[in-house]
């Protein structure tokens, strides 16, 4: 039996909550709220207490302290939300300026970086907090008569501004990264292989299904298959007794009345059940549609956006022959880790291993030919992009098994063929067709000699 993994209840629910930029802030700022408000309990036991014991004197110091703490936290509330605006208006720019030098996609790497929103959450909350601080002075100068001293929310007030300013310090070695190529080609990389260890393997001979007795359509609104929720799918497939076969692959595009899910077998009769299978609005809902697609379940997604970053430096524009070498060393990375790994078919099962969801993704040529095919095409121009993709494809073919090799033999042939018949020269083709890792590094004479 293939490695298999029960499905997290909560996973789709995280992933999307990452690919937006609005929770964290939200949820930052009801609990800076609650932080004030212990903070403002705990300022007036201390007052209660220094009045318990009739330490005036003590509590005359405090206030003291207190009103020249005063004049910061003032001048914090005033200056933090100019300070917030002026960071992320750059912050944008920096983001635009890579996703037109790198590809659009790369913009969500902005919204999911935790450092990102960990700062706009501490910048906000570090605003709020101090303004919350400033209802809780009081013009009462007499001990006696004092209520509240907001010793603790100024101590709070001063640990926030000094935490502001670390995150605004990683946040900008963040945003530099984000502008170089290496840093975001190995960030994608590393998204990719997450969802490949984390998403089960795949079926190297699938067992077959029984006979089909249903299908439900998609009628939400039209978009990219996001992701499925898989638990809840996994869950109503076994109260019925039935398998469910996800049609499209995740990544597709699918507009109203296009068929999402196929019932295999006969529901089981249950007491009080409505019959004919699970009920399509409960196997709907499982089903995300959005407008782009994530890295979730989506296992070509990385390999989609390093090859666009490496077509838009191939492209005549641009014209940036390493970036495309770049891009490919991470491409040969990524094949490398699915080289000997199940792929195609998923099976999702139950917790008593029965199979009740059977998900299509991609194959080992589906991979492949996403990470060449373009390329092949568009690198017959630079001897730099076909030298790394040859070497990248020979380095790939020992560890493919020997079942696996026929697409790689074929794109190298092809690319092979290309460029006999674009370059013009025996001298110039030779050096095209000559396999190096670096693009143009080494010739063939140094390689013989070491």
């Amino acid at each position: 039996m293939p490695e298999s993994r029960r499905p997290r209840m909560l996973s789709p629910l995280r992933e999307h909550l990452r690919e937006t930029f609005w929770f964290a802030p939200t949820a930052g700022l009801v609990g800076v709220f609650a932080v004030w408000l212990a903070a403002a309990a705990l300022d007036t036991a201390i007052v209660d207490e220094l009045r318990g014991r009739g330490q005036y004197a003590e509590l005359g110091a405090l206030s003291t302290i207190t009103e020249d703490a005063r004049t910061i936290v003032t001048t914090v509330s005033q200056a933090m939300m100019t300070f917030i605006g002026v960071v992320f208006s750059i912050s944008l720019v920096a983001v635009q300026m890579a996703s037109g030098q790198l590809t659009p996609r790369v913009v969500r790497l902005f919204v999911r970086r935790r450092i990102n929103k960990l700062t706009l959450t501490v910048f906000l909350a570090t605003f709020l907090f101090s303004l919350l601080v400033l209802t809780s002075y009081e013009s009462e100068t007499d001990p006696q008569r004092i209520v509240s001293v907001p010793l603790v929310q100024s101590v709070v007030t001063l640990l926030l501004v000094a935490l502001s300013l670390l995150l605004f310090i990683a946040y900008v070695t963040t945003m530099l990264r984000l502008m170089q190529v290496g840093p975001v080609v190995d960030r994608i990389v590393r998204e990719a292989l997450r969802v490949v260890h984390r998403r089960p393997a795949g079926e190297r001979h699938p067992a077959g299904l029984p006979p089909e007795t249903g299908r439900v359509v998609h009628r939400g609104r039209a978009g990219v298959l996001r992701d499925v929720h898989v638990a809840r799918l996994v869950r109503a497939a076994g109260r019925e007794g039935v398998v469910l076969r996800l049609i499209p692959r995740v990544g597709d595009y699918l507009v109203p009345g296009t068929p999402v899910l196929a019932v295999h077998g006969e529901a089981l009769p249950r007491p009080g059940a409505p019959a004919g299978g699970p009920r399509s609005g409960v196997l709907r809902s499982a089903v995300s549609v959005g407008s782009d697609r994530t890295f979730h379940q989506d296992l070509g997604l990385g390999l989609r956006q390093l090859v666009d970053i490496a077509l838009r430096a191939l492209s005549p524009a641009v014209n940036d022959p390493t970036t495309a070498v770049q891009c490919l060393d991470r491409i040969v990375q990524f094949l490398a880790v699915v080289a000997d790994r199940p792929l195609g078919v998923v099976h999702h099962r139950d917790r008593h291993g029965a199979v009740r969801l059977v998900e299509d993704a991609p194959g080992w040529e589906d991979l492949v030919d996403l990470a060449f095919t373009e390329l092949r095409g568009a690198a017959v121009a630079g001897p730099q992009v076909t030298r790394r993709m040859l070497a990248g494809i020979d380095d790939l073919l020992p560890l493919a098994p020997e079942e696996r090799r026929e697409p790689l033999l074929r794109h190298r042939a092809l690319l092979a063929h290309a460029v006999e018949y674009t370059a013009p020269e025996p001298a110039d083709r030779a050096f095209a067709l000559e396999p190096d890792r670096q693009g143009i590094g080494r010739s063939g004479r140094r390689r013989t000699r070491g």
